[in-house]
C-alpha cells in the first residue's frame, strides 16, 4: 500500500512538472520575471508577511509588470499606478473576478459573498442590495448614533487610564471598539469581554487562513498534503465556528418574540426582510446572508482598527505633524468636549493626514484579482487565470507619482484634488471599479470620528524609556495588515 501512495504521488509530480512545462512554452510572451526552480517556480522566494516588499523590490529590477509562478499558477505582480489603471478601468472587464484559492472559497460559503464572488449578474444583483439596502448614506448616517456612543465609551476607558498613569493598549482598544459597533450595526447586540474576546479570537485566526499557504491552491496533489499538515482541519474547524455563530445570531432574529417601535433595524433585520418580501432578483437563502455578513465581520473589524492605528503611529513618529492636526481639531471644534460627526466637514488637514497614512500603509497592501480571458496587456499576452496581484504599498512609493515618497507630508495633498473613491489610481486603498470596497463610507465615518476624538481629547507620548525611533512598521500576516507589535502609549487628558 504503502509503494502505491508513493508510485502515484511520484506520478502527479512528473504530471505536474509536464503540464508545467508545456504552459510556460505556451506562454512564452509573458512580461519579465525573475528565474524560479522546477515544479514550485517562485513559491519558495515569498513570505506571506513580507510579499508586498518583496514584489516592491524585485518591481525595481523587472519593470511594474512582473510575472511569477506559484506552482502551476501564473501570477501577474502590478506595481505602478498607470498599470493598475489598466487592469481595474482599461480592461476590467476582463480582470473583475478574484482567485479562487481554498480559504477564501470556503469563507465566502462558495462564491455567495460580495467580495469574492465572480463578477456576474449575481454580484452584480447582491452589490445593489448591499449599496441600497445597507451601506447607503442614508443608512450610514442612521447608524451614527451607535458610533459615537461607542466611541465615547473608549474615550472614557482611556481617560480612567490616563489618570491612573497607566500605558494604555491602542490596538486593543480599537480593535475592541470596531467588532463592537459592528456587531451592534449589524446584529443589533453587543457582547460581553469574554465573548468579544472569543470572537477576537475566532477573527484572528480566520486572517491567518486567509494568507495560509494551502498546497492545493498552486498543485493538484495538494489536497493530500493540506490533510497532512492538519491546514485543512484547522480551516473546517474555523469555518464552522464562525458558521455557527452568524447561524445562532440569525437563529436569533427569526425566532424574536419581542417587538420594539423603538429598536432600530440592524443589518440581519433588512436581509431577513428582503429574504421574507422576496424583492431580490437573487433567491436569498440564510448561507447569501451569512456569506454577505461575514464580509462585514472580517472586513470592518480588520480595516477600521488597522488604519487607525497606522495613522496613530505616523503622527507619533511625526511630533510636528501631530501638533498641527491637533491645532486644527481643537480650535474648531472649541469647548464641546466631543468631536460630532458634523464637526468632522471642517477638518481638512485630518483628511489630509488619514490619505497620507493610506498612502503609506494601506491596511490592504495587495489587491487580488483574476483574468477571465486573454488580455494584450502593453505588448504582453496574459492569459486566463492568471492571477493579478495590484501592490498598493509599492504605487504609494512610486517616485514618478509621489515626490519624495518615503516621508510623511500631509501637506502634498492641498490644492490636490486626489482621494481614494477609486478614480485616482495613484490612491487606491479601497480598490477601484466594480470591485471597489462597497463599505467605504461606513469604515471612513468610523475612523474619522475615532481620530477625532483620540487627538482631541488627549495628548499623546511614548511610554517611559521608549523614543519615537522605537516604534516599528513591522506587520502581521493576513489580508488586513495590522501592526505586528501593538501600538502602546501614554495619554493626557486635554484641558
Amino acid at each position: 500500500m504503502a509503494s502505491f501512495t508513493i508510485v502515484v504521488l511520484a506520478s502527479a509530480v512528473i504530471l505536474s512538472f509536464l503540464i508545467q512545462k508545456l504552459r510556460n512554452k505556451r506562454n512564452s510572451n509573458l512580461p519579465p520575471a525573475p528565474k524560479g526552480l522546477p515544479l514550485i517556480g517562485n513559491l519558495h522566494q515569498f513570505d506571506s508577511s513580507t510579499s508586498h516588499f518583496q514584489f516592491w523590490q524585485l518591481s525595481k529590477k523587472y519593470g511594474a509588470l512582473m510575472s511569477l509562478k506559484f506552482g502551476s499558477a501564473q501570477v501577474l505582480v502590478v506595481s505602478s499606478s498607470k498599470m493598475a489603471k489598466q487592469i481595474m478601468k482599461t480592461h476590467h472587464l476582463k480582470f473583475s473576478n478574484r482567485p479562487t484559492n481554498l480559504a477564501l472559497q470556503r469563507f465566502s460559503y462558495d462564491g455567495l459573498d460580495l467580495a469574492f464572488a465572480p463578477c456576474n449578474s449575481y454580484s452584480i444583483e447582491m452589490k445593489k442590495i448591499c449599496m441600497v439596502h445597507l451601506l447607503s448614506s442614508s443608512r450610514v448616517k442612521s447608524f451614527r448614533p451607535i458610533r459615537e456612543f461607542e466611541v465615547l465609551q473608549v474615550l472614557e476607558k482611556i481617560s480612567k487610564l490616563a489618570v491612573a498613569s497607566k500605558s494604555i493598549d491602542l490596538s486593543e482598544c480599537l480593535i475592541s471598539l470596531a467588532i463592537d459597533i459592528i456587531c451592534r450595526v449589524g446584529f443589533g447586540k453587543k457582547y460581553d469581554e469574554h465573548e468579544k474576546q472569543k470572537l477576537q479570537e475566532l477573527l484572528r485566526e480566520t486572517e491567518h487562513l486567509f494568507t495560509s499557504l494551502f498546497v492545493s491552491d498552486y498543485f493538484v496533489f495538494g489536497r493530500f498534503i493540506d490533510k497532512l499538515s492538519g491546514l485543512m482541519h484547522r480551516l473546517e474547524k474555523n469555518f464552522k465556528e464562525l458558521d455557527n455563530f452568524l447561524d445562532n445570531i440569525i437563529q436569533e432574529h427569526l425566532h424574536s418574540t419581542t417587538s420594539n417601535a423603538h429598536k432600530q433595524e440592524d443589518i440581519i433585520d433588512i436581509l431577513l426582510q428582503i429574504l421574507k418580501d422576496g424583492s431580490s432578483k437573487v433567491d436569498l437563502t440564510l448561507n447569501h446572508i451569512k456569506a454577505v455578513l461575514m464580509n462585514i465581520l472580517t472586513g470592518a473589524s480588520d480595516t477600521i482598527p488597522a488604519t487607525v492605528i497606522w495613522v496613530m503611529t505616523y503622527l507619533m513618529k511625526n511630533p510636528l505633524v501631530m501638533d498641527k492636526v491637533q491645532e486644527e481639531i481643537r480650535s474648531i471644534v472649541g469647548n464641546k468636549g466631543f468631536v460630532y460627526e458634523d464637526d468632522i466637514v471642517n477638518l481638512t488637514y485630518l483628511k489630509f493626514v488619514i490619505k497620507e497614512t493610506l498612502r503609506m500603509q494601506p491596511p490592504i497592501l495587495l489587491i487580488p484579482r483574476e483574468s477571465s480571458e486573454h488580455c494584450n496587456l502593453e505588448g504582453y499576452q496574459i492569459p486566463p487565470k492568471t492571477q493579478i496581484f495590484v501592490n498598493l504599498w509599492a504605487i504609494g512609493r512610486d517616485p514618478e507619482v509621489w515626490e519624495n515618497p518615503e516621508e510623511f507630508c500631509p501637506e502634498r495633498f492641498m490644492g490636490e484634488t486626489v482621494n481614494f473613491y477609486g478614480k485616482n489610481f495613484e490612491l487606491i486603498p479601497f480598490g477601484s471599479g466594480r470591485r471597489a470596497c462597497p463599505g467605504i463610507s461606513m469604515g471612513l465615518a468610523t475612523v474619522e470620528l475615532c481620530l477625532a476624538n483620540l487627538l482631541y481629547k488627549f495628548d499623546w507620548k511614548m511610554p517611559i524609556g521608549l523614543m519615537k525611533e522605537d516604534l516599528d512598521l513591522e506587520t502581521l500576516p493576513g489580508i488586513t495588515r495590522h501592526k505586528k507589535n501593538p501600538l502602546c502609549l501614554m495619554a493626557r487628558i486635554y484641558t
